[in-house]
């Protein structure tokens, strides 16, 4: 991970620097120019890779820089000072990363604004999510000095992955995961529209709890740069190879297989169209395509939309089996633009809405693991009150998993919960009557860092036992109200106004502390003040 490696951190604070000083200080704008990048380099490993493993198993694999690429130019005459379009074509060999990084400087420039950008655009094809939104995308690195600091700097950190890959046995895609949202993780920092990085192992533990399978049709109405969807992803391929044959477990103790390349065509197909995003900022929607693609993901179906608006496109309810999500929560719309067709929470709080919209993608039968601001679980307005009759009667819900404040430190401070509930019907007229379970309780402590903003890495650490014990619950074992995790029946949720507050449940153990009597007490204090009369009077002595 990058907490430990300092090289890794210093070379990505210096690629940040170097573009700041090169004149691009907008955190979005320089983490797009240096993602262009950054993916031009994994598209040319990654094609080279899957090549390689192509003639080693004998399958037939095309490159994607087999061929000639060929646009439209412009021929301009000098001696008329006109232009003229013409059809210009290039090897698409000449378009990879290993090509123009040898290039010079100017030409090198020329080279990747004329060809090799134009050319990554279109890279899946007319038809593809991808394709549609990098149509408006452009590539503003503005000088060729820039540019080769910036590439010359990313060669440093992917040398330095392969090092840390070889030395410590992690998977270099994880590791390159960890890079990415280094970067992405700049973004956060301005706390824009809401929203902040989720922490990987907490993304983990969430699919671990969720558990999705092959078959499922998994999404995420609000995945920012798609990192729930890629936790889905590598969850459903560990689960697939059962011996832990191409495994790694990592520092968090998460078992998880990387090497997509396993999978069959059939399998990565249905897996690849099994993952379907959605945001509202189209700089989102490119770094989400790109980082599912820099994971092995050939045509990720992450698109634009406003999931809370009228314009959600209303095919998609009921049509989902999984749904993994920290959706933005310090948002209020305007009330006009709501989706009040198909959401029945009247409030224009984002966090509530959310939950209403995470229910309605749901088919019956099928699972979310969500992230929640904790005033959710208490707040006593009626749209809180409502939503959380959706979790409890119209859903089952499984688990309630408080999680300490500093989880999302650096970029915001907010204690959050995570729900995972199972929806059991579309509408509170469909409720089941006899609807009655148990809700697991579960406070973690620690999740495996400091909760400070440098988030250190220490051994405390309660995600692995939280997994543990919730694959393992058991509602006649665990009443005890005094420990850590304990069930709660539905009945007394919904008698205690549907409050789903740790604190309302658990029993505070108070330790006996013994006093002294009074009369021995006041003689102890009459001793010592005797003591402090004699010292005075020694020191006024002296004078």
């Amino acid at each position: 991970m990058l907490h430990n490696n300092p090289t890794l951190k210093s070379l990505i604070d210096k690629l940040w620097n170097k573009f700041w000083s090169g004149g691009i200080s907008n955190p979005l704008t320089a983490i797009e120019q240096i993602t262009y990048l950054i993916f031009m380099k994994r598209i040319d490993e990654l094609d080279t890779k899957r090549k390689a493993d192509a003639e080693w198993t004998g399958k037939k694999y095309v490159s994607l820089f087999d061929g000639t690429y060929k646009r439209v130019g412009v021929d301009y005459n000098p001696y008329t000072g006109t232009e003229k379009e013409k059809l210009q074509s290039y090897p698409k060999d000449e378009l990879r990363w290993s090509y123009f990084k040898e290039l010079p400087a100017e030409e090198m420039l020329a080279h990747i604004q004329q060809n090799v950008f134009p050319f990554l655009k279109e890279l899946n094809g007319q038809n593809s999510h991808f394709t549609k939104h990098m149509k408006n995308a452009v590539f503003i690195i503005p000088s060729a000095s820039l540019l080769v600091e910036a590439v010359n700097t990313i060669e440093e950190i992917f040398k330095e992955i392969e090092r840390d890959a070889e030395e410590n046995g992690q998977a270099f895609q994880d590791i390159q995961g960890d890079v990415y949202e280094m970067l992405l993780s700049e973004i956060a920092t301005a706390g824009k529209n809401g929203q902040f990085r989720t922490p990987r192992h907490i993304i983990k533990l969430l699919a671990e709890l969720v558990a999705p399978k092959l078959s499922d049709k998994v999404g995420d109405p609000a995945c920012g740069t798609g990192g729930f969807l890629l936790g889905a992803y590598q969850y459903i391929v560990t689960s697939l190879d059962r011996d832990k044959k191409y495994a790694v477990k990592d520092e968090d103790g998460f078992w998880r297989s990387s090497t997509s390349a396993l999978l069959t065509n059939n399998v990565k197909e249905a897996l690849d169209s099994s993952l379907y995003g959605y945001d509202i900022d189209v700089t989102m929607v490119r770094l989400g395509l790109m980082n599912l693609m820099m994971h092995g993901i050939d045509d990720p179906q992450i698109d634009y939309m406003d999931t809370l608006s009228k314009k959600f496109n209303h095919a998609e309810l009921g049509t989902y089996d999984t749904i993994l999500a920290n959706p933005p929560f310090t948002g209020n719309l305007n009330k006009g633009e709501i989706d009040s067709e198909s959401l029945t929470l009247s409030t224009t709080k984002t966090e509530l809405l959310f939950i209403d919209r995470i229910h309605t993608m749901l088919r019956v039968g099928g699972t979310a693991g969500v992230i929640v601001p904790q005033g959710v679980l208490f707040g006593t307005a009626k749209a809180f009150v409502e939503a959380r009759k959706i979790l409890l009667e119209q859903s089952e819900l499984k688990a309630v998993i408080t999680m300490p404040s500093g989880v999302f430190k650096p970029y915001a401070g907010v204690a959050t919960a995570i729900l995972v509930f199972t929806k059991v019907a579309n509408s509170q007229k469909e409720a089941p009557k006899k609807n009655e379970y148990d809700v697991w309780f579960y406070e973690m402590e620690h999740d495996g860092y400091s909760l400070d903003d440098k988030r250190t890495k220490i051994e405390q650490s309660d995600l692995q036992d939280i997994i543990q014990k919730f694959k393992n619950r058991d509602p006649a074992a665990e009443n005890d109200r005094k420990a850590k995790h304990f069930f709660v029946p539905k009945k007394e949720i919904v008698n205690n106004g549907y409050d789903l507050s740790f604190n309302s449940y658990k029993e505070e153990v108070f330790e006996e502390i013994e006093y002294e009597e009074p009369a021995i007490i006041l003689e102890k204090l009459e001793t010592i003040e005797v003591e402090i009369q004699n010292e005075l009077k020694n020191i006024k002595s002296l004078f």
